[in-house]
């Protein structure tokens, strides 16, 4: 917008205006955020630029800094959130670290006091450079005089998409309204800079490449372990599966990389996992892991167990988890593309069978938990019957807690399908403002986000409120909220029990009634409730044929167990330790026999 078209400041642009013009220039597409009176300058710029950058309000500033989280996983480019200072900016921690742990890359743009008043006490006023040292340890800086905004945004910019990282832009509110200088001077101390970055190609050496080979081709009983660093590499996965004749499973946020229907896709691994990985991970002689970094170490192979060979991109994680003998550090595609070559085809296809036989017994013991019978309703059927009900377009967003199991084990996501949760945080309350965050990026592709009752009462039915305000404007109007509502803390509670042999602790476990539908319905969308099996169908073919955002709310069973696949046997004594304390547990006990009986214990 030309200078004397801007409302209020005369036809001089301010910093702040400065500030909104190079978050275009880096083709920020929308700012998330939340308004205060410390950024009131930059929300007049963005006023003033009538759009572009969008502003998106949320309801929390802790939302806004999951949207821009969210916007970084679902798109590959910098999430922007904007907050004012001291309460605001202290909100925004929690999904600022979200980015940090998952290293995606988000700039936190956050407003100070008047420079004047800092360090007297002021209101409002935090040390914003201590709060913030660790979360936005690469890049933290402030805007102390108009000629550093371009270079400081830049190198904001710029570290937080080669390092993968949150980083953060201090700018006190006179900095903000102080004349942008639109032409820097050539002189001593002032910086130039370009709104400009690139990515390097990197690729492995030769003889890492062959050393590799070496160890899968002497490999026998091979296994992959996929992560989220192989998205891209799908065709060179599964044609280094069939040269080997290997399995391969994936970590909870590998899960969306390779086919859910191949034979050899064993599922995902770790305690949310399935039979069919733990019996890979306890078999296999060989591992290659492409693009993980997976924490759940003791679901890995025994050390000494499997000669093991490591691609990630980031040299710093190879051999982070598990014992490496051959370490590539490239691109997962380009490294796979080198390797394959070298790779010699194994004649022997009797593991690749052994393979087969046990993801085709997983998924039929997971068919059977969907059908087994619960009060008032298992969830697992719930998630299970979701399957083949989504489109093929959707994006998902997965809330952390008892639906992040049901998500591991029973959804069945389309080829493509991008789902994202909060993996090495693991905050609740990330499904809404994620889903969000998705549908704004893509409006015309329908999304669902999957949350306990928990998440939804942390945050959920806060961000609920965005998505009756914003639907209408939706080329698509897909906007389907799963809910699984048992009134418990379910994830927690049966931590209680496994790990620590303790009572479900009914104060800090209960999760309070509330009409989830109901409000849906109460907010001008379609709200369905379901607590029997015989619902489940026609409750996804009406969310999907609706014509505004459903929340469907399912009243499930808090005893069905979230066990880890072949569970040892002292962990299975702590549980039954733990429900022996508590009053009744004969359908927890039940459930569990049942599930260990068709695990073969």
């Amino acid at each position: 917008m030309p200078a004397q078209d801007r409302p209020g400041r005369g036809t001089t642009p301010t910093v702040a205006d400065a500030l909104v013009e190079r978050l275009r220039t880096w083709g920020v597409p929308r700012v998330f955020g939340y308004a205060g009176d410390g950024i009131d300058p930059i929300l007049a710029a963005l006023h003033r630029a009538d759009g572009d950058p969008e502003f998106v309000a949320t309801r929390h500033e802790e939302m806004a800094a999951f949207m821009a989280c969210g916007h970084a996983k679902y798109t590959g480019e910098v999430g922007v959130c904007l907050a004012t200072q001291g309460p605001g900016a202290i909100h925004l921690l929690n999904g600022l670290y979200d980015a940090k742990l998952d290293r995606r890359p988000v700039v936190a743009i956050v407003g100070q006091v008047v420079s004047t008043a800092l360090g007297t006490g002021y209101l409002q006023e935090v040390d914003l450079h201590t709060l913030f040292k660790d979360v936005c340890g690469q890049y933290l800086q402030t805007v102390s005089a108009p000629e550093q905004l371009p270079v400081l945004l830049d190198n904001a910019m710029r570290t937080s998409i080669a390092e993968r990282v949150p980083t953060c832009l201090i700018v006190p509110h006179d900095v903000q309204r102080a004349d942008a200088v639109e032409e820097l001077p050539h002189t001593h101390g002032v910086v130039p800079s370009s709104a400009v970055t690139a990515r390097p190609r990197v690729l492995p050496r030769e003889d890492d490449v062959r050393r590799a080979a070496d160890v899968l081709n002497a490999g026998r009983k091979v296994a992959l372990l996929i992560g989220r660093g192989a998205a891209g590499a799908e065709q060179e996965v599964a044609r280094v599966v069939d040269v080997l004749g290997a399995g391969a499973t994936a970590s909870l946020v590998g899960k969306p990389v390779i086919p859910e229907d191949a034979p050899w896709h064993t599922g995902v691994m770790g305690h949310l996992g399935t039979t069919a990985s733990a019996e890979l991970m306890a078999e296999c002689d060989t591992l290659l892991i492409v693009g993980c970094n997976d924490p759940w170490t003791e679901f890995y192979p025994e050390p000494g167990q499997a000669r093991a060979v490591q691609v990630d991109i980031q040299a710093r994680v190879v051999g982070s988890k598990y014992p490496v003998e051959a370490a590539l550090v490239g691109d997962s595609a380009e490294t796979l593309r080198m390797l394959l070559p070298h790779l010699r085809r194994n004649p022997d296809r009797g593991w690749e069978e052994r393979v087969f036989e046990s993801v085709a017994r997983w998924r039929a013991v997971a068919g059977d938990r969907a059908r087994t019978s619960a009060d008032p309703l298992n969830p697992e059927s719930v998630v299970h019957g979701l399957s083949g009900a989504l489109p093929p377009d959707v994006q998902v967003a997965v809330d952390v807690g008892s639906v992040t199991y049901w998500y591991a084990r029973h959804l069945a996501l389309p080829v493509g399908a991008p789902a994202h949760t909060s993996s090495y945080l693991a905050s609740m309350g990330c499904a809404l403002p994620y889903g969000l965050a998705a549908k704004l990026h893509a409006p015309d592709r329908p999304v669902v986000a999957l949350a306990g009752d928990g998440a939804m009462q942390m945050n959920g039915l806060l961000e609920l409120i965005t998505v009756a305000d914003r639907w209408r404007t939706w080329d698509d109007p897909t906007f389907v909220v799963l809910v699984l509502h048992n009134g418990d803390l379910n994830e927690v509670t049966w931590e209680q029990r496994e790990m620590e042999g303790d009572p479900r602790f009914p104060t800090s476990q209960r999760v309070p009634e509330f009409p989830y539908a109901a409000y849906a319905e109460l907010l001008g969308l379609r709200g369905i409730r379901i607590d029997s099996p015989d619902q489940v169908a026609k409750a996804w073919h009406e969310a999907f044929a609706a014509d505004r955002p459903v929340v469907v709310e399912a009243v499930v069973d808090p005893a069905v167990p979230l066990l880890a696949p072949h569970l040892p046997d002292e962990k299975v004594e702590m549980i039954h330790k733990g429900l022996d304390q508590e009053p009744g547990g004969d359908a927890e006990r039940a459930h569990l026999r049942r599930q260990r009986l068709a695990e073969g214990h």
